[in-house]
């Protein structure tokens, strides 16, 4: 072998490896992307950095994995139905403990299932790979459910948070997650 050649046969594994990395590191950001729908770019935005978000989400999806998530039965989902219906009846009336009611029902929603439920913001952590989609409405009417209690949310805030709890609640109602996890 020439001198010459040497260099260019060692320059051609080493691209040939760089691509190889790149196309696995594409992979894996897209399988995340899939995953968490739009929370995994919005922990990019809030991460220092891709590669920390990337951890970030690898976290939440070992933590979510070791949870015992479970559907509900026929009769704690009619159960829940009633009682969304029951809270329904109550915003027409009184719309911010409406949507207190609604915040509470989802959260005994969620335990239920099995989700860990002792503060928000792991809640949200806890839900992001089987609800990444949803999660943005769910963060956006606890904001409002928050304002809420303190008198400061317009009608049509809380009308809004209705509706974001409502998604929330009918995918977790569906075991809708637990089909999306059995297909991955």
């Amino acid at each position: 072998m020439s001198t010459g050649t040497l260099p260019a046969v060692i320059a051609l594994i080493v691209v040939v490896i760089a691509l190889a990395v790149a196309a696995v590191s594409s992979m894996r950001r897209r399988r995340s992307r899939e995953r968490f729908g739009p929370e995994h770019d919005r922990t990019v935005e809030r991460a220092d950095g891709r590669h920390a978000a990337e951890r970030e989400l690898r976290g939440r999806r070992r933590r979510h994995d070791a949870l015992d998530v479970r559907p509900l039965s026929d009769v704690a989902r009619d159960r829940y139905t009633r009682e969304w219906t029951a809270v329904q009846n109550e915003f027409v009336d009184r719309p911010e403990d409406g949507v207190r009611s609604a915040d509470r029902l989802v959260t005994a929603l969620m335990r239920d299932r099995g989700y860990p439920t002792e503060e928000f913001d792991q809640r949200a952590r806890d839900l992001s790979g089987d609800h990444g989609r949803t999660l943005q409405r769910y963060r956006a009417a606890h904001q409002v459910e928050h304002l809420g209690t303190r008198h400061q949310a317009t009608t049509e805030e809380l009308r809004g948070a209705m509706a974001h709890y409502r998604a929330l609640f009918d995918e977790l109602l569906s075991d809708d997650g637990q089909a999306r996890r059995a297909a991955s």
